[in-house]
């Protein structure tokens, strides 16, 4: 879901045309921009009813995914709103999403510390390692920032 989004940001980035001498790097807007798409498109599909009546989500979280203005909509109502269109389970997805910025972190050889001095999200250290725990809720905002600097520093 959200990790796949960042994987295919990520191939489509490294297959442009990037002038020499300059990387092929995800930004942060960029992954706002493809996650908000993907977001918009499964809301859209699943409609206000099925996000309200299914998934419990509230008026502004419903608008926020159909709108594709998903920088606060937590990651966890993200993925509940993707898991509709592909029929996935949504824990399971953020679960694979914990586990793929991880995994990433430890590729960058990244710690919390860097990711929160790295990143434009107001997070410090603790905070950004309660959200990749699941300890405290990540924003798709927050989750843009963090991907884009863990895969700026993979390559």
């Amino acid at each position: 879901m959200f990790h796949e989004v960042v994987g295919d940001a990520a191939d489509e980035r490294g297959e442009s045309t990037v002038p020499t001498g300059e990387s092929p790097d995800v930004t942060a807007s960029e992954l706002r921009s493809a996650f908000a798409a993907a977001l918009r498109e499964a809301a859209a599909e699943a409609g206000r009813t099925r996000l309200t009546s299914d998934l419990g989500l509230d008026a502004a979280s419903v608008d926020a995914a159909l709108d594709g203005d998903v920088d606060e909509l937590t990651v966890a109502d993200g993925a509940a709103v993707l898991a509709l269109s592909d029929d996935r389970d949504a824990d399971v997805a953020v679960a694979e999403l914990r586990d793929h910025l991880l995994m990433g972190m430890t590729t960058a050889v990244l710690d919390v510390d860097t990711i929160a001095a790295g990143i434009d999200a107001d997070l410090t250290g603790q905070e950004v390692q309660q959200a990749l725990e699941g300890r405290a809720a990540m924003t798709v905002g927050e989750l843009a920032e963090i991907a884009a600097l863990i895969e700026r520093r993979k390559r």
